[in-house]
């Protein structure tokens, strides 16, 4: 059966960390922030996806790096600033995104939500629980995730789940050799694959792969693609999502293929 979060049509625009225009960036509009999130929900974007770490004090927070030296300056970890100081560091720039407060912010938002540390595991999950039809929980690492989706069905919801970089692997290689079986054994319990096109010079995204990856109900979202052409190659290639930075002029390109 068919996850309800991924339920709607195909190809899906997931907005990566929201969505900041060149003209919102210029005016310091920063990147899973409140204005990010409420700027890719304004264009149409089906996704919003965005990455979840803990504070010092046990809030979880959508911000993608372990340290704020990139986006505020500051240079301590994530993990070492409290809720209240992260709120003033980001105020000027879109607005801190507090998972929770998020979620009740944007009742008709999907999210996509990767788990980058192992203190936000268990947190993630019980705060996702009652939100599990929009919500979809991933981390590159597969025990992480595993702690998260556990949680949340602990607390009473059962969120869709992509699959972290051991299971990516483990499918990617079985569809290379044709090995059917030991896909579907590495993609049960997943709903998605979400991979790059390729690594280093090798090619992840293949039409076998999307027909193994179609064959056993599990979706497949490319990341992160920015460039139209290839867009539109991926699209007809089959890839039921694309993850980008330009969810608005995504959804110009891809409301086309839908129809």
């Amino acid at each position: 059966m068919t996850h309800p979060f991924l339920a709607g049509p195909v190809p899906r625009v997931l907005a990566h960390r929201g969505l900041v225009t060149a003209v919102a960036a210029a005016s310091g509009i920063a990147e899973n922030s409140l204005a990010a999130i409420a700027a890719a929900h304004a264009v149409g974007a089906d996704i919003v996806e965005s990455d979840c770490h803990l504070t010092a004090d046990g809030t979880v927070v959508l911000f993608h790096d372990s340290d704020l030296s990139r986006v505020t300056g500051d240079p301590r970890r994530l993990s070492e600033v409290t809720t209240v100081e992260l709120e003033a560091l980001m105020r000027e720039r879109g607005g801190l995104a507090v998972l929770a407060d998020t979620l009740d912010a944007f009742p008709t938002v999907r999210f996509n939500l990767d788990v980058k540390a192992d203190a936000a595991a268990e947190p993630v999950g019980r705060l996702v629980a009652p939100h599990a039809a929009r919500v979809l929980v991933t981390s590159f690492d597969d025990a992480r995730r595993r702690r998260a989706l556990a949680a949340a069905e602990a607390a009473g919801g059962e969120p869709a789940t992509s699959a972290g970089s051991s299971v990516v692997a483990r499918a990617v290689g079985a569809s290379a050799v044709r090995l059917r079986r030991a896909f579907g054994r590495a993609v049960a319990g997943v709903d998605a694959l979400q991979v790059p096109v390729r690594q280093g010079p090798v090619p992840v995204v293949t039409r076998r792969l999307i027909d193994d990856a179609h064959a056993h109900g599990v979706e497949v979202h490319v990341w992160t693609i920015n460039d139209p052409g290839e867009m539109t190659r991926l699209v007809t290639l089959g890839v039921d999502g694309i993850v980008t930075d330009r969810a608005d002029a995504a959804l110009h390109l891809l409301r086309r293929a839908r129809s």
